[in-house]
């Protein structure tokens, strides 16, 4: 098997959180944990992947302080996987990837479900990138700049 890039000390942050949730299994792993599934066995029947797949990807998500693990809420001898800040930080992250889908996937109407807010049962409104100010933003109207160096302390 040939070993993959590492990005963990790269200056870019799109990078970096790639070294975390560059995986489609990882992403689908924090969908189902997102929804409520905490077990192995749930992750494993809900996504059918293999068992040492979901292993290697649950350990890597508790390693990146993703997930993390616990005893079982019912009280038996088992582990449960439980979403971090971290993990539930990540919630943008796959409303904006669904999104994304539902606006541009080659058949929409293959989608099963939609989302919406729970209280209301409207559809949740597409996510926007605003500026300090109100503004829409769009790509054009964004730009990198380098962050400011951290201040150092005098003695």
């Amino acid at each position: 098997m040939v070993k993959r890039t590492s990005f963990e000390g790269d200056s870019c942050p799109i990078a970096r959180s790639l070294e975390a949730l560059g995986d489609w299994w990882s992403l689908l792993i924090i969908r189902e944990a997102l929804f409520g599934v905490r077990r192995f066995g749930e992750f494993q029947s809900k996504l059918g992947m293999a068992k040492n797949i979901l292993s290697t990807r649950l350990r890597s998500l508790v390693d990146h302080g993703i997930l993390a693990t616990a005893p079982a809420s019912d009280g038996s001898a088992y582990q449960e996987y439980v979403l971090t800040p971290k993990g539930r930080g990540t919630f943008p992250i796959l409303v904006a990837l669904r999104q994304w889908s539902e606006a541009f996937d080659d058949h929409p109407e293959e989608i099963a479900t939609i989302l919406v807010d729970r209280e209301k049962g409207r559809p949740v409104k597409k996510l926007e990138m605003r500026a300090e100010d109100g503004r829409l933003l769009s790509p054009a109207d964004t730009t990198l700049k380098p962050r400011p160096a951290p201040r150092r302390r005098s003695a």
